[in-house]
């Protein structure tokens, strides 16, 4: 299975049942929506991707306005995107019925309404990891990077978890012959201080947050708190800087308290992966998504994760087992949404 090498206005990538049934007519419109960004495509063929956008969130007050602003878009109009009437939406919060409520921005809306709005047939809304993690059987080696040693057992349960404005949690599941993924809210588990910094840097939290979820640490916003909590902890003066700008200078190794933060994060992020590892049996390995490891680079790989990732007492050999991967690849959830419309066309 392959995913091309592409620029970044489309993507291909293999699809091995041609894409579904023949009463979904194409074009489908696809979004994966974050805190932070929505990505839009439109499927114009079997394993074909055309007319990628980013969008800042932020940039407009609801969904519908940045769908209106996608489909105005001209190589979206040359991809024919006003003819679309099926359409996937991958976003960042549980799906319970009708009303969609983001959990980490703003946005709200209802399935009916956007149908009604963009006159489509069908809508189809799920969490975004239970997206990513139907993209996986269609990365390539080249689009993930193996962090420490183990091997996947063949048709082994795949485990999921990513960093980005919040903190996602998936699993992939065998079911015979095809795959299964999980909708979870687990990045919103209590989180689970291991060392003496890991604590201090818990204590600091609850004191703004009653419930200290893994999530609150370990993600961007949580970048921030941890430098917080850290400069408070180190006796020194935090500044008035953002995530970016942290992860900047702790690459850089401008500022201590950024390269401890960084550090900080990725033995985080390496116990909730274990945690998800152990608690899913994720024999065919765990993938880590989101978009602030893929930044790290070579700091992520030298970091702790992988030691505190198998950091479990008896069942430490057990862990040591599962192999860990990044995910590099640029759009996975666009494809994931992809293969859940061709199921259920």
């Amino acid at each position: 299975m392959k995913l091309e090498n592409i620029p970044q206005h489309s993507l291909e990538f293999f699809d091995e049942d041609g894409g579904g049934g023949a009463r979904y007519e194409r074009p489908w419109l696809l979004a994966d929506i974050g805190g932070t960004n929505a990505r839009f495509g439109l499927q114009t063929a079997a394993g074909r991707i055309d007319a990628i956008w980013v969008a800042e969130c932020a940039a407009y007050p609801t969904l519908g306005a940045a769908i209106v602003q996608y489909l105005s878009r001209p190589a979206t109009v040359a991809a024919g995107g006003y003819q679309a009437r099926q359409a996937g939406i991958a976003i960042a919060n549980p799906i319970d019925g009708d009303w969609v409520r983001m959990t980490n921005h703003h946005w709200s809306f209802s399935v009916e309404a956007i149908c009604s709005q963009f006159s489509l047939r069908s809508l189809h809304v799920v969490n975004d990891f239970a997206a990513l993690a139907r993209s996986v059987p269609f990365l390539s080696e080249q689009h993930r990077v193996q962090v420490g040693g183990g091997a996947p057992r063949l048709n082994g349960v795949v485990g999921l978890v990513g960093a980005g404005t919040g903190l996602g949690v998936s699993g992939l599941v065998p079911v015979g012959r095809e795959w299964m993924a999980m909708d979870s809210e687990g990045g919103h588990c209590t989180f689970a201080a291991v060392s003496e910094r890991e604590i201090d840097i818990l204590r600091y939290a609850q004191r703004q947050f009653e419930h200290v979820s893994a999530e609150r640490l370990v993600s961007g916003p949580g970048i921030r708190l941890t430098y917080q909590a850290l400069a408070a902890r180190g006796g020194v003066a935090a500044q008035d800087i953002d995530t970016a700008q942290i992860i900047e200078r702790g690459l850089r190794g401008e500022c201590l308290v950024c390269v401890e933060t960084l550090e900080a994060f990725c033995e985080m992020l390496g116990t909730m992966a274990g945690n998800v590892a152990i608690t899913l049996g994720s024999r065919g390995g765990v993938y880590i998504g989101g978009g602030i490891v893929p930044r790290l680079g070579g700091f992520f790989s030298r970091s702790g994760f992988r030691r505190r990732f198998e950091q479990k007492g008896r069942f430490s050999d057990y862990l040591a087992q599962i192999p860990t991967y990044v995910i590099t690849a640029e759009y996975p959830a666009l494809i994931g949404m992809s293969v859940i419309l061709a199921e259920i066309a």
